[in-house]
């Protein structure tokens, strides 16, 4: 793989190895990623985020690589959310919270798949769990959960539903040092 028809991506694994189920280790994960044709792979913290370099011809492919080689060897699916090292910068920059003045404490973001249409955007209840906000821009969307995560029913499964695609979640601080690899390996 050439420097020139590379770039800096990161791999969003949704659910492994939180409260002590879809154990995966994370040398396992970056040798698939190495495996795959992937460079320069890196994880960070044990909740499946992998920082890499490849070709966007790769990268289309991925994914369901990656996920199929999980299933075969761990007997479970996961979905991996990629984004390029540009589009992880706009997120940052473009936090409404954070625009707003929030404070980053409570501030998370979920990774959506697929871009979700308007109709479907128009069926989330915003009071469906506050005082917890959320804002849906593009293929992203911006949560502010000033209780915790773990007390909103602002989840997964909810946005999966309402939304029909699938999205894995990140606190800012991960946001922000998950930017901070990839603008140093890029």
């Amino acid at each position: 793989m050439t420097n020139v028809m590379s770039a800096t991506y990161v791999a969003l694994l949704r659910g492994i190895n939180v409260g002590g189920k879809n154990k995966l280790p994370m040398k396992v994960l970056t040798a698939m990623f190495d495996e795959a044709g992937c460079g320069k792979v890196r994880s960070y913290i044990q909740s499946g985020n992998v920082v890499f370099e490849a070709a966007s011809g790769l990268c289309a492919r991925l994914p369901g690589l990656i996920e199929n080689r999980i299933a075969q060897e761990f007997g479970y699916r996961t979905p991996v959310i990629l984004r390029s090292a540009k589009q992880l910068r706009a997120v940052f920059e473009n936090n409404p919270f954070l625009t707003a003045g929030a404070t980053p404490e409570g501030l998370h973001v979920m990774f959506l798949a697929d871009r979700p249409s308007q109709d479907r955007i128009k069926t989330l209840d915003p009071n469906r769990s506050a005082p917890d906000e959320f804002i849906v821009q593009g293929q992203e969307i911006y949560l502010r959960l000033p209780n915790g995560a773990g007390n909103s029913k602002l989840t997964n499964a909810y946005f999966d539903t309402k939304l029909a695609t699938v999205g894995t979640s990140r606190n800012w601080r991960t946001v922000t040092t998950l930017l901070e690899m990839m603008e140093k390996q890029g």
